[in-house]
């Protein structure tokens, strides 16, 4: 299927990589691009030829948040929330790795595009912000805190100020920052590496870090060590074949 606010492509290796692509509006995310990425993921979510999906920006930005033009709409209102419900959790839930390849600033639901991600490298370029907190609007923080921590995220969600590739790479909200010749390349190479692990171990890794993060040690530990241990090397079959029991 064509979409018009990203582009899709299938890399070699099982990769695919997901543009947005609305540079004249800084990939503002609207409720269109929702719809596209919702579509996209899920017809992805069983394909056997993805393995990874990679995210950037088409232009200068990654996305500046949400197309607040049309927050003046009210006819668009409820659209706008069940799309924004739907795409957040669609990213989320995703069975598969995702890595964001960060090209330039991710601000307000563009950095919480980001942070929904299980990987993010950047470009010096990137700029990371929560502005709607000036506007009425308190951020995501949960996902924030799980990556950077709680005193971190309080700040970045309170105070709403900008941080630039270095100390987002200082406080581990990414994990690289490359130049910006080398950012498509070195998430390409990243998610090639990561595919070098069987599938079904990728996916079942996945549903473990989804679904351990509000569990004690010892619930999480059931599903991460046991469960794997008895499908794994106890019958002899991949991790994965058989979902974990909750």
């Amino acid at each position: 299927m064509v979409y018009r606010t990203i582009t899709a492509e299938i890399k070699e290796g099982a990769v695919g990589l997901i543009t947005l692509n609305r540079p004249d509006r800084k990939n503002a995310i609207s409720v269109e691009m929702r719809k596209a990425l919702s579509d996209l993921l899920r017809g992805w979510n069983e394909d056997p030829g993805i393995g990874v999906v990679i995210f950037t920006g088409a232009g200068d930005t990654f996305s500046a948040g949400f197309d607040l033009s049309e927050f003046k709409n009210p006819s668009l209102l409820a659209e706008i929330f069940e799309t924004s419900a739907r795409y957040h959790r669609d990213l989320w839930y995703f069975p598969k790795p995702t890595l964001a390849a960060i090209n330039g600033p991710a601000l307000a639901g563009g950095f919480d595009f980001v942070k929904l991600c299980d990987l993010r490298i950047c470009s010096p370029r990137a700029l990371f912000g929560h502005p709607e907190i000036k506007f009425g609007i308190p951020p995501l923080i949960t996902p924030l805190r799980w990556i950077v921590g709680e005193g971190m995220a309080r700040d970045l969600c309170f105070t709403g100020r900008r941080i630039d590739a270095n100390e987002a790479y200082r406080i581990g909200l990414v994990s690289e920052v490359v130049g910006e010749d080398r950012l498509l390349p070195r998430a390409l190479e990243i998610a090639k590496t990561m595919l070098e692990a069987p599938a079904a171990a990728l996916r079942q890794g996945k549903e473990f870090m989804i679904n351990c993060q509000s569990r004690d040690f010892e619930s999480s530990f059931s599903m991460e060590h046991d469960v794997v241990f008895r499908e794994f090397l106890l019958k002899g079959t991949p991790a994965g074949d058989r979902k974990a029991k909750s």
